[in-house]
This record gives structure tokens, sequence and C-alpha cells, in this order.
């Protein structure tokens, strides 16, 4: 196999490997707030949407660093683990802030309050966002360390 075809399956593995990932963590989020914001009409943090987001992103969090440390960027070498996840709470904090001002773009300047638009602002919207910033972001700044395997290997 040629390099530049190792290169782009690896680098389809990566992508892929980080959509699926996401796709739990969107699962997370979107459960974990419409559980808080929406459970039985109107749940216990209706009145508190952000505080609610904070936490579904939080929760969603923790289960995308593992995925991404232990699959999307397994052919990373580890380096120092403090460091990293310090580094992948920051870029989710700015990711966050980006989710947040769609939800709160809606909610406050728009004034749309119903399940259906927070949804669309937060989790679609917000999270599309969020997603680039975040791809782009783990592999300059989280998951920086070269490994010592050869070029193209994909960690198995």
């Amino acid at each position: 196999m040629s390099s530049r075809a190792r290169n782009a399956a690896a680098a389809l593995r990566k992508g892929s490997a980080f959509l699926i990932v996401g796709a739990i963590g969107f699962v997370v989020d979107a459960g974990v707030y419409n559980l808080l914001v929406f459970w039985g009409g109107e749940g216990v943090m209706y009145h508190s949407p952000l505080p609610a987001k904070i936490i579904a992103i939080a929760a969603a969090t923790v289960v995308t660093y593992f995925g991404n440390k232990w699959w999307t960027y397994r052919d990373k070498k580890p380096g120092n683990a403090a460091r990293q996840y310090l580094l992948y709470a920051a870029v989710n904090v700015a990711a966050i802030a980006l989710q947040l001002s769609c939800l709160a773009f809606s909610r406050y300047v728009l004034g749309l309050s119903s399940p259906l638009a927070d949804n669309i602002a937060g989790l679609f919207v917000g999270q599309g966002v969020a997603v680039v910033f975040r791809y782009w972001a783990y592999d300059k700044f989280v998951f920086t360390d070269s490994g010592d395997r050869p070029a193209g290997h994909t960690g198995r």
C-alpha cells in the first residue's frame, strides 16, 4: 500500500472514530439535557437551561475524553495525562461557550423556549460548531505527542 493510501486510510479511520465518539457524546448530551429540562413537561431545571446544558456537556465530555483517548487518538503517545486532560477540558470549555452562545441566542434574543427550539439551537447548531472546533483543537493541542510507531500505523 502506498504512503498516500496509508495516510488516507488513517485519516478516514481517525475521522470516523471521532464522529462515532462524538455521536455517543451527542446522545449523552441530548439525553441529560432533555431529562433535566423537559422530563415530565417541565423538568427540574426547566427555568435554568444554561446550567442544565453545562451539566449535560460535562457528562458528555467525560464520555468523549475516554473514547477519543482510547480509540480516535490511540496512535498518539499518551504523554502527561494530567496535562492532556487539562488541555482537553480547556478545549471543551471553549466548545461549551460556543454551544451556550447558540442556546442563549435562541432563548434570550429570539425568545424561543420550546423543546424543538432548544434542541435545534443547543444541540444541532451549537454542537455542529463545537464539533468542528473540537476536531481541530484536539489534534492541534491535546493529542499531539507522536508515538514511536511508523506512519500510517493504526494502533492495532
